[in-house]
């Protein structure tokens, strides 16, 4: 590989990206940029490019923490720098790898000086080299959450702490944060994605002639990298004094009253949490204005900033899509472009005695929720009534039959296909219990089932299994300490050997591979039951983000079964898979449970460390073939052999239940719970409720001992 850089310049298209990195070259304290894009899209191209634009830096010589020499670094480990002398480098370009640890962020404790020596001494990390430079992070989605974490803290503080394994460090850390990403791998929490300052969508463009260019230049520059890299010489050079110019500008930019209210006004107006958001809005606004030569905020700077810096902001729950109303946040502009007048009081009276609104509790219907005498409003078709019928009933044996009777039409736009019914719309959300794989897993970090992880409280020590990873310090002190005489020590140097070292066994809780198998026959179909199981699952999809799962569905009707989603990390596709769920014809549990088998099969040799949790979705009805109960039996027995962990989510309603589903369960050697128990609300209430019981019991009995 060549170590020319591809030329920024060189890059064809992708205007806002361009731009959002050069506001950060310009002013490190917007925040970094997210660039959320597909595959192949030169995100990395570009990013690495950038760090070639940026002015060379002075650093204090023998700082391993990038000191500058006009303005040290008061608590740099490396100093005091009294008098120290210097010199130029060119900025850092930092590249995180996907699989990193902790301890290589923000550095640790130098084992080798600690042990040989016995010093206490600190070892830098990344986090150090990259300071006054770029840290680029490429599938900040893949990383651990704590990473993450650690990372964005790091950028927004500007300074990195470190208090581990006794070593107590704290040095600057201010950088320009880039992190990319494709959204069909996964995304971030909202929480995490609040911390970017501004996030870009990219996409490849669809003009034949630009892709031509883009290749043409990809294939100029891999047959010579140097000559190409001349012919943008100059082009680099005026782009790299303009970033110069702008930094050098950025102090003398005003931001005006009018400005600042527009920016407060359109935050308030989209709904975004905290502060945070209005506070880069203003930064991004005033790097605009640099970067454009002036000195006066405009309201074009504060439209623009808007389009970055808020988007990623209105994201309300984990499934929503990033994105910006532009007629609304233009009729904000103009609602806002003026210095405001003090309006006087008013304290005249309300020509309708109301206040400005009616309080008699009725509503032109005559209800007193606008509906009808009881409040309800008039049903809505849509919703199939308050007690609309069930149709196909789920009790009735001729639901799965060949054919249902003719009912009269119904008029739509797009009618449904006989024996299928339209798609309905998901319950909303809610919290739901925990299910967890039983046993220690050794899978990647997450938020589900116990298991050794990287990150976690420290449990036990043990002798390395491998290469050494993560050294229990006092353990080997103590295998160690015994043969010191023997060793013949003499010093404070301690002699210690290879079979003195003991790493560390961690707890902390690992994500699984959450594979729902989801009954959509005509047993599920009508439209209330639908909707409350689609709620559920969604629920589950949910759980599933927040725990930072994989997820799968599987789909069962008609004559077999359908995988819906492979497994993903992206549980905002496994939503709109589940959106768009059309239910009707038989139940062929037995295919879709197989389905599930084969799938497991193959993740158990894709990432065998990733433990399986099987969720069921069904009423327990197997129809659609010959001896189909006896089938569906038997493929359950194959997860129990394998003590597959499992769930069955009994959606059996009526007042006749047969309890097929919880059959299931007891096959599978999983838990059943209905609809009811799922909630984690409803849990708690039933907890309180049987202890409310136990105890009024226990006082009848003790009354009834007394009167005896």
């Amino acid at each position: 590989m060549s170590d020319v850089r591809y030329p920024f310049t060189a890059i064809v298209g992708m205007a806002d990206l361009r731009l959002g990195l050069l506001l950060n070259a310009v002013s490190p304290a917007v925040g970094g940029v997210l660039v959320r894009g597909e595959k192949g899209t030169a995100k990395s191209t570009m990013v690495r490019a950038l760090a070639g634009l940026l002015p060379s830096i002075a650093t204090v010589d023998d700082c391993r923490f990038a000191c500058d020499p006009a303005a040290p670094d008061p608590q740099c480990p490396d100093g005091p720098h009294d008098s120290p002398s210097s010199s130029e480098r060119p900025s850092q370009l930092v590249e995180l790898p996907v699989g990193v640890a902790e301890d290589r962020i923000v550095g640790s404790l130098d084992l080798e000086r600690a042990l040989a020596e016995g010093v206490k001494a600190y070892e830098p990390g990344l986090l150090a080299r990259a300071h006054r430079g770029v840290l680029y992070i490429d599938e900040v989605n893949l990383l651990q959450d704590h990473v993450v974490d650690l990372l964005l803290d790091a950028a927004a503080m500007g300074r990195s702490y470190v208090e581990r394994e006794g070593v107590s460090v704290r040095h600057a850390a201010r950088f320009l944060l880039v992190g990319t990403m494709n959204p069909e791998e996964g995304e971030l929490r909202p929480q995490l994605l609040d911390r970017f300052g501004l996030t870009v969508e990219i996409a490849a463009t669809r003009d034949p002639a630009e892709r031509a260019e883009v290749v043409r230049r990809r294939l100029g520059y891999d047959a010579d990298p140097a000559g190409f890299a001349a012919r943008f010489a100059e082009e680099e050079r005026a782009l790299a004094e303009r970033i110069t110019a702008a930094r050098e500008l950025l102090p003398k930019v005003e931001l005006t009253d009018v400005a600042l209210r527009q920016i407060t006004a359109v935050c308030a107006a989209f709904e975004v949490d905290g502060l945070r958001a209005d506070i880069v809005m203003a930064r991004t606004a005033v790097a605009l204005a640099a970067w454009d030569g002036r000195t006066e905020v405009l309201e074009e700077d504060v439209r623009k900033a808007a389009q970055l810096a808020l988007p990623h902001r209105r994201r309300r729950n984990p499934f929503d899509a990033p994105g910006l109303d532009e007629e609304q946040l233009d009729r904000t502009l103009e609602e806002h472009a003026q210095q405001e007048e003090p309006e006087p009081e008013d304290d005249g009276p309300d020509p309708d005695g109301d206040g400005g609104g009616s309080d008699d509790g009725d509503g032109p219907e005559g209800g007193p929720d606008g509906g009808g005498p009881d409040g309800g409003g008039a049903p809505d078709p849509s919703d199939g009534g308050p007690e609309a019928p069930e149709a196909p009933s789920p009790e009735d044996p001729a639901s799965d039959g060949p054919e249902a009777p003719a009912q009269p039409p119904v008029p739509a736009q797009h009618p449904a296909p006989a024996r299928e019914s339209a798609p309905v719309a998901a319950g909303d959300p809610y919290r739901t219990r925990l299910f967890t794989v039983k046993g220690t897993g050794h899978g990647a970090q997450g938020r589900r089932s116990p298991a050794e992880t990287t990150g976690g409280h420290t449990i036990r020590a043990r002798r390395p299994q491998g290469a050494l990873a993560r050294l229990h310090l006092t353990a080997t002190l103590q295998a160690a300490a015994p043969h010191q005489a023997a060793r013949g020590r003499s010093g404070r140097a301690l002699v210690v050997h290879k079979d003195d070292f003991r790493e560390q066994v961690r707890q902390g809780r690992e994500s699984n591979l959450v594979l729902f198998v989801v009954d959509a026959s005509g047993s599920m179909a009508a439209r209330q039951r639908m909707t409350a199981v689609k709620g559920a699952v969604l629920s589950l999809l949910m759980d599933a983000y927040q725990r930072r799962d994989k997820i799968g569905m599987i789909t069962f009707r008609g004559s077999g079964a359908e995988l819906a989603l492979p497994p993903t990390s992206s549980v905002e596709v496994g939503a709109a898979r589940l959106e768009s769920l059309p239910t009707g014809g038989r139940t062929p549990l037995a295919a879709g449970l197989l389905r599930a088998h084969e799938v497991l099969r193959v993740e158990r040799l894709r990432d065998p460390s990733r433990r399986p949790l099987l969720v069921v979705v069904t009423d327990g009805r197997a129809t659609g073939g010959r001896d189909a109960l006896a089938q569906s039996r038997r493929a359950a027995a194959l997860f129990a052999a394998q003590g597959t962990a499992s769930v069955v989510l009994d959606c059996e309603s009526g007042p006749v239940r047969l309890g097929l589903a919880r059959t299931l369960a007891g096959l599978l050697g999983g838990t059943a719970v209905s609809l009811d128990e799922l909630r984690a609300e409803g849990v708690a209430s039933l907890v309180r409720e049987n202890r409310a019981a136990d105890r009024s019991a226990n006082r009848s009995t003790t009354s009834m001992r007394k009167a005896a």
